[in-house]
């Protein structure tokens, strides 16, 4: 069995073959014998002439001319699309221009992307092979410093309160310059949301006057501290915190931390503020309504202090308004940026961020200074 061959024609060759038929008046079996072809492949071919004359079918000159439009509109589409792109990149002068080549070379064609910005290909891979802008030592110091302070903060330091502490370090830069700086470092504040929950107080107990009426901004150490508790979550339950501030600095002059919520909880954290500060009598603590507070064992406590108790409205949020935003940054900033697997974990992370608070943290209302700072400033200024 001889293998069969497949033979090309000449367009001239189909174009005779089909006019001893539509012109000649041949049949198709008989031209197809006398050409040496196949009945299938001139019907074909007849077919195929009739299209093209009436309009339904496209010639190989209009073929070729559709193929050539639509690679022009390819192209088209494509200049449209870089030029979109580019619009929010490009600026004026050649330095620019070709960085937006090398945003966009991944997207398009390096030749079509110069075309469009009328920049040579030559020109740009010159660039390319520049060595990079070579940076000063102190910059390179403030990029450093810049990311141990903000990672110390576990990433909660906007741009104005990374902008405060490098400029308390000397380094002059701009809160727009310390954007940049973020954004180049690729430093990113991040925040998880915090649970809360709240406590009642015993009907049996009583309840203090409000003194505070949200005066936070008390002229001395010593004369106003405020406390609260919270609860915190780990990965073997729950644990609470209970604190005392200083609203004068901010500063946290005790704390407990425990497994149980009890009035022994608050009574460790004021102990341990009393002994840390030895205050004058008269002191003001103010708290909420918890059923801690309103004990008669913490009562007693300080009265055998010489403090006086304070405690804010049923239903006023803002009465303990810097002790929420304390517990807020504790969380928000800290805590909960890491896992808490244990008690102990978390007894040792809370105390970490107690020395962070008082040592480190800038604070508007101390004028930019950490608590234990503007203690010490402020005891400067009296003597």
């Amino acid at each position: 069995m001889t293998k069969r061959t497949n033979r090309n024609y000449t367009a001239e060759f189909k174009q005779e073959a089909v006019a001893l038929v539509t012109e000649q008046g041949y049949s198709v079996p008989k031209a197809a014998a006398s050409l040496g072809i196949t009945d299938k492949i001139l019907y074909n071919w007849k077919a195929k002439f009739e299209a093209e004359q009436s309009g339904t079918s496209l010639s190989a000159d209009e073929r070729t001319e559709l193929l050539r439009l639509r690679k022009e509109n390819k192209e088209l589409r494509m200049e449209k699309e870089i030029l979109k792109k580019a619009s929010a990149l490009l600026l004026k002068g050649n330095q620019v221009t070709f960085k937006t080549v090398k945003k966009l070379s991944s997207v398009f064609p390096v030749s079509k992307l110069c075309k469009v910005m009328n920049v040579s290909r030559s020109a740009y891979y010159a660039w390319l092979k520049r060595p990079a802008k070579i940076i000063t030592a102190e910059h390179l110091h403030m990029y450093r410093r810049a990311k141990f302070i903000f990672e110390q903060s576990r990433n909660s330091l906007g741009y104005r309160e990374l902008k405060k502490r490098l400029c308390k370090e000397g380094f002059k830069v701009s809160e727009y310059g310390v954007k940049k700086l973020m954004a180049k470092l690729g430093l990113v504040v991040t925040q998880r949301v915090a649970y809360k929950v709240t406590t009642k107080r015993k009907h049996s107990d009583a309840v203090a006057d409000n003194l505070l009426n949200q005066n936070f901004n008390p002229v001395a150490p010593n004369q106003v501290w405020a406390g609260d508790v919270t609860y915190l979550k780990t990965g073997e339950g729950w644990m609470y915190l209970a604190i005392v501030m200083d609203l004068y600095s901010r500063r946290i002059v005790g704390w407990h931390i425990d497994k149980r919520m009890t009035t022994d909880l608050v009574s460790k954290a004021m102990m341990k503020a009393y002994n840390l500060r030895q205050p004058p009598k008269g002191l003001v603590f103010h708290s909420d309504r918890g059923s801690q507070y309103t004990s008669k064992h913490y009562r007693k406590l300080l009265t055998t202090y010489g403090i006086r108790a304070s405690m804010g409205d049923v239903g006023a949020c803002w009465d303990n308004a810097v002790v929420e935003r304390f517990f807020g940054s504790l969380k928000h900033d800290w805590l909960l940026k890491v896992p808490q697997p244990t008690h102990e974990h978390m007894r040792d992370d809370v105390a970490a961020y107690m020395s962070y608070y008082n040592l480190e943290r800038l604070h508007t209302a101390n004028g930019d200074l950490s608590p234990i700072e503007y203690e010490q400033s402020s005891l400067r200024e009296v003597s």
